[in-house]
């Protein structure tokens, strides 16, 4: 009987070195498992409502049982706790608050408990090596990784990644690209998540940082940090775009991307299937950037309306169809690059639409200023174009217009003002049939024409107001080239305010503001 004690003692710490090795778990946590496993089968002998532990000796093997009970002055729970008399005879100087160890004879695992503890032990063995896969992987993010791919299901490439394994979404696949089990793949790692079933391993070969990994191992320069890719644009298995830039003025990031006879830039576009890709030099000059960003087409010239982010820019008529790209891509990819949108017109396009603007302009300044049509022109070509420049320049700026005077200036900034006010009032009648309480007038940085267009979204008291998010209330539409919609489907038109272009901190205000009252409430 003893021998057979000891060769199970031996044959314990023997599966519990292999499971360890195998699944490349700390020990500790097996050992864990088995103690865990051993005390269940133990209260399933003694008796559930008995609190029970074991202790498996990691390098003998021994095992102890104990049952722990806690002397008490009187006994509720007659599993758990024993009056002083009986505690006394299971440790002669005990007394009241003692907790006692209690041993208890070694069982024999009968089959149905062997088998529950194999339950046990597979489970929390195969928790902690979810934990060393999410562990291992989690800091993995942003790397190129190496596997064989195990299977394709639904179009989603399954990849054994040795120890784990990865998936590579139809998404996140280069279109049109063949793979076969059994075929080595590279990909990057996109994100690593916890899930119920285990840390889930996402790979991409489509996204833009394949692409600059793969760079950074071909180009020395990059790796090392003396050539930085500062953007990166795909469209995946058709063409790329990189903007790079140099630390080091002696040499060109662009040739040094291409390499020898383009063999450097070649190695990349043959992992990604023949993709075409322009390199770029990046600029700080959002101007010159875009100009780049273009090639290989040729830009007239670009204007920057950085409210709005987005960017026009001028070609001539021969050279839109190449600015713009087989089914926009150029420019879709361009636009990726600089992370603003890119309109393309030709100089017949602009020349109209300034021409559109002056007019309408004209027409703004003569009606709400009462002036002739001569002198709105002069106020357009001299640069204004909304009635609060002229209500709010200096009086001299406008004084020193060719034909002005200071009499004239004043009488023109009287009139801005006037026409202001009128439409303050135009909009606080507005405002008022919505139905938009008079307490959202107090807020900050809220003007009524805002308060109108939040009265048309359904905002009309203070809680409305206060339940909102900064980013519902002011975000701006972000800029995508591709149209970017929320998750319901419907195309993402930025905060209710949007169009004001507030910022998040005057934002953030407005809902603080609105959410006082709460608090007033609170403390009353």
């Amino acid at each position: 009987m003893a021998n057979a004690i000891s060769a199970n003692r031996a044959e314990l710490i023997a599966i519990a070195n292999s499971v360890a090795s195998e699944k490349m778990i700390d020990k500790a946590i097996v050992i864990e498992a088995m103690e865990d496993a051993i005390q269940r089968a133990a209260r399933a002998r003694y008796g559930a409502e008995n609190d029970i532990r074991a202790k498996l000796d990691p390098e003998t093997g021994d095992l102890r049982l104990w049952r722990v009970v806690e002397v008490v002055e009187l006994v509720e729970d007659y599993f758990k706790q024993v009056d002083l008399k009986a505690g006394q005879k299971l440790k002669k100087d005990a007394v009241i608050g003692d907790f006692i160890v209690d041993p208890l004879p070694a069982i024999d695992l009968g089959r149905i408990d062997a088998q529950s503890a194999k339950q046990v032990i597979f489970q929390k063995v195969r928790d902690a090596e979810r934990e060393r896969q999410h562990e291992e992987f989690k800091d993995r993010v942003g790397e190129i990784i190496t596997g064989v791919v195990k299977s394709v299901e639904f179009g989603h490439v399954v990849v054994n990644l040795g120890r784990a394994e990865g998936v590579i979404r139809r998404d996140q696949q280069i279109p049109r690209e063949v793979v076969r089990v059994g075929d080595r793949i590279r990909s990057v790692v996109l994100n690593v998540r916890r899930e119920n079933r285990g840390p889930q391993i996402f790979l991409s070969r489509a996204h833009p940082e394949f692409m600059k990994k793969l760079f950074a191992q071909e180009v020395p320069e990059i790796y090392d940090g003396v050539i930085t890719i500062m953007a990166a644009a795909r469209d995946p298995g058709s063409r790329a775009k990189i903007g790079v830039i140099s630390r080091d003025s002696s040499i060109d990031p662009v040739g040094a991307c291409v390499g020898m006879k383009g063999s450097r830039v070649q190695a990349v576009v043959q992992e990604m299937q023949g993709e075409k890709i322009d390199i770029i030099p990046w600029s700080e000059d959002t101007a010159t950037f875009v100009v780049n960003a273009l090639q290989p087409a040729q830009v007239s010239r670009v204007v920057i309306d950085e409210e709005e982010e987005r960017i026009e820019v001028v070609v001539p008529d021969d050279q839109l169809s190449l600015a713009i790209g087989r089914r926009g891509q150029n420019v879709r990819l361009a636009s990726q690059l600089t992370g603003k949108a890119i309109d393309i017109m030709t100089e017949a396009d602009a020349s109209e639409k300034r021409q559109k603007e002056f007019v309408s302009r004209s027409e703004l300044f003569q009606n709400e200023l009462d002036v002739d049509e001569t002198l709105s022109q002069l106020l357009v070509a001299e640069g204004f174009g909304e009635l609060e420049e002229v209500a709010y320049v200096e009086i001299d700026e406008l004084a020193a217009i060719e034909g002005f005077d200071d009499e004239l200036a004043a009488e023109l900034q009287n009139r801005a003002l006037e026409a202001l006010e009128r439409r303050e009032a135009a909009a606080r009648e507005e405002r008022t049939n919505l139905g938009v309480e008079d307490a959202l007038a107090e807020m900050p940085h809220l003007t009524e024409a805002m308060l109108v267009t939040l009265g048309k979204a359904g905002v009309k008291t203070l809680d409305d107001l206060a339940d909102l998010a900064t980013d519902e209330l002011v975000q701006k539409k972000r800029v995508d080239q591709r149209r970017r919609k929320s998750d319901s489907g419907a195309e993402d038109k930025g905060g209710i305010l949007a169009a004001y272009g507030l910022s998040d901190e005057q934002g953030n205000e407005i809902i603080m503001a609105a959410r006082a009252h709460w608090f007033e409430d609170e403390e009353a």
